[in-house]
């Protein structure tokens, strides 16, 4: 133990090093979740198995290091299945939702933008959990950089109980509306549960990013 006080929980490494990402090759999964439980058991309950499934198929998982809510979910299990598990958190979160002290790799940053920044780097796939405006946010900033061609990753979105179906109503609006190029609403992959999520990963073929601006005419 690296504390003054020992524990049986292994004090996480704090770092401010970024470590981008040049492959295509899936090592790491980004999860965006909520710093809420939700109102359902059920969101909890595919927190758990996503810990446990991703960790058994030898990802390693990048998520946004708080403790509370489904992110922390997420992280007791992927610590008890023994996953490799990086949290990143900006100062002032750490300060109200507490950076979680149980993970490989806890990373403290400045503002938000280095925290998805860094989450980006360290990850080559997305799959989102249910959550508010900040998991929003954040799988739409993915897509949006999926869309110009800074990156080509799959991005997951877990429709636990119907929970994003609206949404996908919405961006199919947005296509039909001309706002939207079929192509990238395309890439926002809705699956009913963690083994679909897997198989998507797996499955997943990288588009070339140099002929991004040709794919917003699909």
């Amino acid at each position: 133990c690296c504390c003054n006080a020992c524990s049986t929980i292994p004090c996480p490494i704090i770092s401010i090093v970024t470590m981008p990402s040049d492959t295509h090759e899936i090592t790491n999964v980004c999860v965006f979740a909520g710093s809420s439980p939700g109102n359902r058991e059920i969101y909890s309950e595919t927190a758990i198995e996503l810990a446990e499934k991703l960790t058994e198929n030898n990802y390693g998982i990048v998520f946004g290091g708080g403790s509370n809510g489904l992110m922390g979910v997420l992280a007791d299990n992927a610590i008890e299945a023994n996953g490799y598990i990086i949290g990143i958190i900006t100062e002032q979160l750490d300060e109200i939702e507490v950076g979680h002290q149980g993970l490989n790799e806890l990373i403290i940053v400045k503002n938000m933008h280095e925290r998805k920044k860094m989450m980006a780097d360290k990850s080559q796939a997305v799959v989102c959990l249910p959550g508010g405006v900040g998991t929003w946010e954040e799988f739409f900033e993915s897509l949006t950089w999926n869309q110009l061609g800074l990156q080509t990753k799959p991005i997951i979105l877990l429709n636990i109980e119907n929970y994003y179906s609206k949404l996908k109503v919405f961006i199919e609006h947005a296509v039909k509306e001309g706002f939207l190029p079929q192509s990238t609403s395309e890439e926002l992959v809705l699956v009913n549960n963690v083994d679909e999520a897997i198989i998507e990963i797996r499955n997943f073929i990288p588009k070339d990013t140099s002929t991004w601006y040709e794919r917003l005419k699909d």
